[in-house]
């Protein structure tokens, strides 16, 4: 263990452990929520702009906000979204595009503003707010995180969509041209043209501590004792294995001379 090779390798150790070591830290620190949401506070009314920016993810504490925003609906981009379940019954949402009031720039907002168990009650639905989209309204509802585009089921038409994405939905919207859009979309507390509201409940309470990451970090401690017991068992095999060479040479007969 004290030749210079062993002693690399050694140093070598030192590194992995000590790369671990500030990896399981981090997730550590990652586990323990030094500012943990107060209870309730997500039920808490606030204006959109505290909460989210266009273009930006939604933080995971904030997934679930109440809040308010006042905007007119675009003619002709309200969208029916299947594969919607309220309290348990399938069904689809009306979706539509509400250009947000008194921004600095053409901002835009993915709303749902309503459910239904019938495609046909969906598609009257948007066919007459596509019609006379409501202008100069304040929303009130709760803000959720994008949830991908995804592929249209086999058999269904290429232009169904089946999940409450802004990205997917602003590919069929009209006036876009600089547009900016949230990455965040929001459901409507209160449904219109007749539809059904929305179940959104509160978001569960979260913990202040996660215990996934805290898992993480005993893992990378782990990691990090790994690292020297391979040192160990390295040289120490290398060492046997040097034992064994010279039992070996002293068993074997010493050659002779005719």
């Amino acid at each position: 263990m004290l030749r210079p090779w062993w002693l690399g390798m050694l140093a070598f150790a030192l590194l992995l452990a000590a790369v671990f070591a500030w990896l399981g830290q981090w997730q550590l620190s990652s586990a323990l929520d030094t500012a943990p949401v107060e209870p309730g506070a997500t039920e808490n009314v606030r204006p959109l702009d505290d909460v989210a920016t266009p273009g930006e993810y939604l933080s995971d504490p904030l997934v679930g906000q109440k809040v308010e925003v006042t905007g007119s609906f675009v003619a002709d981009d309200f969208v029916i979204v299947s594969s919607r379940y309220n309290d348990g019954a399938a069904g689809f949402w009306v979706t539509g595009q509400l250009r947000i009031a008194d921004a600095a720039a053409p901002t835009s907002l993915a709303v749902a503003v309503g459910w239904t168990a019938d495609r046909d009650e969906a598609e009257a639905a948007a066919s007459a707010l596509n019609d006379d989209p409501p202008q100069g309204v304040t929303l009130t509802g709760r803000i959720i995180s994008d949830e991908g585009p995804a592929l249209p089921r086999a058999g269904a038409p290429a232009t169904e969509m089946s999940r409450m994405s802004p990205a997917a939905l602003l590919g069929v919207w009209h006036d876009v041209d600089g547009l900016s859009v949230y990455r965040a979309y929001l459901t409507a507390g209160e449904p219109l043209s007749g539809l059904t509201a929305i179940h959104s409940p509160a978001p569960e309470e979260r913990g202040g501590v996660n215990w996934l990451n805290i898992f993480y970090a005993v893992e990378w401690a782990i990691f990090a004792g790994f690292a020297f017991y391979m040192w160990y068992r390295l040289a120490r095999d290398a060492w046997e294995k040097e034992l064994e060479e010279l039992e070996v040479l002293e068993e074997s007969p010493l050659p002779t001379r005719d």
